[in-house]
């Protein structure tokens, strides 16, 4: 291991904590009506009509054909993305591809897998989805109706996700039970709590996800989207009530579904402990995959990076 010795943030990004401290966090107790709440939602989810529409991308690729989509979400929402099919070969596995709190202006073409059909939606008002007045940046959207946890952003865009599936399995039928999900970062809270209660999906790949242990989330320093709420919350009182249906760490404790999960030791953006409070909370049989730091260069990033992306390959390989 290498955590990187300097780095500029006004705060330590380890937290003081190693490896086996990290391990040993253990997520919140859940609220009451945590359940009921996200059963409902995905009841609605499940009930929209995706009506996905592709047009030809302006991007193009040599392993892929490349397509813009548009589906209808929740509230009918209207969600951007991308489409990519494989060039050789059938259609034989779904994947929705969750993106970071940056956003995402193009699809990855770098996934490793094959026979797979891969859907990068950008999430509710950010990249492809923006919606005035949704603000776009990650310290503004955060906040979007965060005093209304029924109307708050993130329960929309795990909406979103779940309506994704929905979209793959209209134009691709036979691909029930064989859709997986990568989220990154922001892409592996929403991932979280999405696969906790869609049983259509039936694997997911999250690295360095948030939203874990909102007790913890809400009070250490950083320099990602917790960082907005914290000081939403110095002037508007304790958003932990709230927060605390939608708090990834506690849903992935109902996740029955193989999982990968890469977490880092170190990370000014998204808390090392609130992470590992996300993967320690799957079933015990998962991998967890640990990286040196993440939302940081480090020496050996392309080595860890080249070894999980292996992994992801055998991961998601077609059955």
């Amino acid at each position: 291991m290498a955590i990187p010795k300097t780095h500029p943030f006004a705060f330590d990004p380890t937290y003081g904590m190693g490896l086996e401290q990290l391990r040993a966090i253990a997520p919140p107790e859940a609220p009451s009506g945590f359940d009921d709440f996200w059963e409902n939602r995905y009841r609605q989810a499940l009930a929209v009509d995706p009506q996905p529409r592709l047009s030809l991308s302006k991007f193009s690729h040599d392993d892929w054909h490349v397509h813009d989509i548009v589906y209808r979400s929740t509230g009918a929402f209207e969600i951007g993305g991308w489409l990519l099919l494989p060039r050789k070969g059938e259609v034989r596995r779904g994947l929705v591809v969750g993106h970071g709190y940056g956003g995402r202006d193009m699809p990855d073409f770098d996934v490793p897998v094959e026979g797979t059909a891969i859907l990068f939606p950008c999430f509710r008002g950010i990249s492809r989805s923006a919606h005035p007045p949704i603000p776009a940046d990650p310290g503004g959207h955060v906040l979007y109706d965060i005093d209304r946890p029924d109307d708050y952003i993130i329960g929309g865009c795990v909406d979103d996700a779940w309506v994704g599936v929905s979209a793959l399995l209209a134009l691709y039928p036979w691909l029930a039970g064989k859709i997986g999900y990568s989220g990154i970062s922001f892409g592996g809270g929403i991932g979280a709590l999405a696969i906790a209660f869609d049983q259509r999906i039936d694997r997911g790949h999250l690295v360095v996800p948030t939203f874990g242990h909102r007790p913890l989330w809400l009070t250490l320093p950083t320099i990602g989207s917790a960082q907005s709420v914290q000081a939403y919350q110095q002037a508007h009182g304790s958003m932990l009530q709230k927060l605390r249906l939608f708090d990834a760490a506690i849903a992935a404790m109902r996740i029955k579904q193989p999982m990968l999960t890469a977490v880092a030791l170190f990370d000014p953006a998204v808390a090392p402990p609130c992470q590992f409070a996300v993967a320690n909370s799957l079933e015990k049989f998962n991998e967890i995959f640990i990286l040196d730091a993440g939302h940081f260069d480090y020496p050996d990033s392309a080595v860890q990076n080249a070894v999980l992306r292996d992994k992801v390959g055998r991961f998601f390989k077609v059955p």
